[in-house]
């Protein structure tokens, strides 16, 4: 896996888009502090603008430091991540400062991933910050397969990127930690 994550954490710095596993789906990254690759990620996915667009970090800690958390958030993060959620959290004053806009969205929260999956986690620590989008096309199904990807996106993506485990199709659970206790919401 070592040069495949090499080419695609290269890919990802030079404002490509990479299409990753996940626990839970094929994912569709883009560094999520670079306004130019977010809105090639936007416009390869036909999404309209407006909508956020969840990150990707490859540790707790990056969590914390994104994050304005609650000591029950806080509680969360330290036992449920990595795992299959989705952290709607107040973004810090790094967070405001790094991640574009679609990223932040108007009331300065940030969807936080740290996938329970070693390459995304890989790609995510190399790359820095990258977006957690499903690698489908605004409402599509997500796609199944690297193949399926690839049907989607063609050439627009620079790397297609495979490893096991394989992702377990069901998509994150959004669970909100922007109040004192942590509220399950939706599954994105």
């Amino acid at each position: 896996m070592g040069p495949a994550l090499t080419a695609a954490a290269r890919a990802l710095a030079a404002g490509k888009l990479v299409v990753y596993p996940t626990d839970t789906l094929y994912g569709l990254g883009a560094r999520a502090a670079d306004p130019v690759a977010v809105e090639r990620l936007l416009d390869a996915k036909a999404r309209p603008a407006g909508m956020p667009v969840s990150v990707m970090v490859g540790s707790i800690g990056e969590v914390e430091a994104l994050a304005e958390l609650a000591p029950a958030g806080r509680r969360f993060v330290r036992t449920h991540l990595p795992g299959p959620y989705t952290v709607l959290v107040t973004g810090s004053a790094l967070a405001r400062r790094t991640l574009v806009p679609p990223a932040t969205g108007p009331s300065g929260t940030v969807g936080l991933r740290v996938p329970a999956h070693p390459v995304a986690r890989e790609l995510a620590r190399r790359a820095g910050p990258i977006t957690a989008t499903s690698a489908n096309l605004h409402g599509a199904p997500p796609s199944r397969s690297v193949r399926e990807a690839r049907q989607s996106f063609g050439r627009s993506v620079a790397v297609y990127l495979d490893g096991p485990p394989r992702p377990s199709g069901h998509a994150s659970q959004l669970v909100d930690l922007t109040h004192a206790t942590p509220r399950a919401l939706a599954r994105r």
